[in-house]
């Protein structure tokens, strides 16, 4: 289905226009701010719900999305880096408009570490820089000179500030597990009021995260997410009191939770096998009850002053919208509307640590075999769900089948399976997405001779990866600002990133040597038989342009087939016409190695 015949569908669902969940001002919930990408850039907008004004808060080159309210809506934060390079200051503007100026301008430039607000305009900011590592500053008034209140060599980050301004909650990972962060809740000062680890020094898997203190005058309650029964799910710890509270909310699968407005409940978001729900708690109550939403996933909710909650849902066929259980679209930008996809099918396959839970789309028309991509997700720690993607759509309309893997390491299925991905990092992954891979022939879906793989971030490492040790496998492969060269991405990536690698290796590249050789794609370039397609951005934090220049050296080095394009942005695009052109020339790489003639075009 075409809307206009001058624009094919893929490139209409990147360019319809999107809006975030709506974030409001906690003392002034007519005050809201959302991201949008009506512009072509996706940039921050503000919304007077009270007068229906929307306005463009910023407009940089390369697009902006982090942003935060003050309490009382008077003005916005804003994170400003360089062009993608995620190392910057927050700014504050007037939330009716006005001249941007330094939100703390006694802090330098520094990649963030999390941002809390006070109602009395102090601010809690957290920074990392690779110097210091992570340090924590109180602003006490706007544009106030900033006081330091933490400091430390490993990641930490600030969670939340108390109703009242008088706690402030730390996540943080002294005992050197960055996967697994323990809490810490300090007064301004910067003295400590309570700790909750249930790391045991670093000698217990068990991870804690800030949700959100209590939103009420002298509460001193925090609700807090714990793995304690091998799954994420939220319990309340009151710090001051120094009491622990379970909630009978017994549902499979990850659950967190927000407070209402009032305190008096709790919006509890349930994940479960690539799909999410929503449910509504009250302290003291047996159990959850259901908030409706429609079968797919839920990116993010909000309850209301009102009662009502608002959510952004999609499904794999159905593009994202902001709707309210009180009946109808919440915030619908004009302009024409993404066409839909097909939708998703779940795939469980029996692999070497577990069954494997894949996300299938096929084409609308044909029977497999289909050639198809493997579109692997980043993060590691992350998972896909039964929600709408402008990319795999695309592959989709163009003939391929397209399957994505929640291998170990993924989130939504339980401690277990995410804390698997230790030490063998990305050859756990691989024997995985190996045998999906199986499994997608065996069955008829795929066609072995024309089998991509791909992805962006931790995705595209397994690309590359994943061509360099199982060479026999893949026909082509697409890999997006990928980790290339283990050893050089260590030494320039950000700080945090530094921490994680040293977690899931076990150390550094001189500590563990024969590890990051024996996960690290430059050490099978040499293997690389497909033909490979790589993007990286120039000014990429987290998979610096330098590593990447390493492998394609040794790939040119060699003659072997391959295209590589670089852009000026960090991490991925927040401009809409770069984003297609990226997929386009994927698609164009794809269908010149595969050969165009057997596909269908869109």
């Amino acid at each position: 289905m075409t809307t206009d015949a001058a624009v094919p569908d893929w490139e209409m669902r990147f360019r319809a226009p999107r809006v975030s969940l709506p974030d409001w001002a906690e003392d002034a919930p007519d005050r809201a701010l959302f991201v949008s990408n009506a512009t072509g850039t996706y940039e921050l907008y503000a919304w007077d719900r009270s007068s229906g004004r929307q306005r463009q808060v910023t407009d940089r080159p390369n697009g902006t999305t982090d942003g935060v309210l003050t309490p009382d809506g008077e003005a916005i934060w804003w994170f400003s880096d360089t062009d993608g390079d995620e190392f910057g200051v927050w700014m504050r503007q007037p939330f009716g408009g006005g001249e941007d100026e330094p939100a703390a301008p006694g802090l330098a430039p520094s990649y963030p570490a999390g941002l809390a607000i006070g109602r009395d305009g102090s601010a809690v900011i957290g920074r990392s820089t690779d110097e210091d590592g992570t340090t924590i500053h109180l602003v006490p008034t706007p544009g106030g000179e900033p006081v330091e209140i933490y400091r430390h060599r490993e990641s930490a980050g600030v969670g939340d500030l108390s109703h009242d301004g008088t706690l402030i909650a730390l996540e943080h990972t002294e005992h050197g597990d960055a996967m697994h962060s323990a809490l810490r809740v300090v007064r301004p000062d910067g003295s400590t009021v309570a700790e909750l680890d249930d790391t045991e020094g670093g000698t217990k898997e068990l991870g804690l995260a800030v949700l959100g203190f209590a939103p009420v005058a002298g509460d001193t309650r925090l609700l807090v997410g714990h793995q304690r029964r091998g799954r994420w799910e939220p319990m309340i710890w009151d710090p001051v009191a120094g009491t622990e509270t379970a909630l009978p909310v017994d549902l499979p699968g990850d659950v967190g939770a927000e407070w209402y407005p009032d305190g008096s409940a709790l919006l509890v978001e349930h994940s479960f096998e690539a799909r999410s729900e929503l449910w509504r708690y009250e302290p003291g109550s047996p159990e959850p009850v259901r908030v409706q939403t429609p079968a797919g996933t839920v990116s993010g909710a909000t309850a209301r002053p009102d009662g009502t909650v608002e959510y952004l849902w999609s499904s794999a066929e159905r593009p994202p919208v902001v709707r309210s259980t009180s009946g109808g679209v919440v915030l619908d930008p004009p302009g024409a509307k993404a066409p839909p996809s097909v939708p998703v099918e779940d795939a469980w396959v029996e692999g070497p640590g577990g069954r494997i839970h894949a996300l299938v789309q096929k084409p609308a028309v044909g029977d497999g075999p289909f050639p198809t991509i493997f579109e692997i997700h980043g993060g590691p720690t992350w998972h896909d769900s039964d929600a709408f993607a402008s990319g795999p759509a695309a592959w989709v309309d163009h003939g391929f089948a397209v399957v994505r893997v929640n291998y170990r390491g993924s989130t939504g299925y339980g401690r277990a399976w995410t804390d698997a991905l230790k030490h063998r990092v990305g050859l756990i992954e691989l024997e995985d997405i190996a045998a999906v891979r199986e499994w997608s022939v065996a069955s008829g879906l795929a066609d072995p001779e024309r089998l991509v793989l791909a992805g962006g971030s931790w995705g595209g490492y397994l690309t590359l990866l994943g061509l360099g040790t199982q060479p026999d496998s893949w026909a082509l492969g697409l890999a997006a600002v990928p980790v290339a060269d283990y050893v050089t991405a260590y030494h320039d990536e950000m700080e945090a990133l530094k921490a994680m690698d040293r977690t899931l290796l076990g150390g550094t590249p001189e500590e563990v040597p024969e590890r990051f050789e024996a996960s690290s794609p430059l050490t099978y370039v040499d293997a690389v038989r497909a033909p490979l397609y790589i993007s990286a951005g120039v000014n990429d934090p987290r998979c610096p342009i330098r590593q990447v220049e390493n492998y394609v050296d040794r790939l040119a080095a060699r003659g072997a087939v391959h295209e590589v394009y670089r852009y000026d942005a960090g991490h991925g695009s927040l401009v809409v016409e770069e984003r297609i052109k990226q997929v386009r020339l994927e698609l164009e790489f794809a269908l010149k190695h595969l050969g165009g003639g057997a596909l269908q075009r869109a």
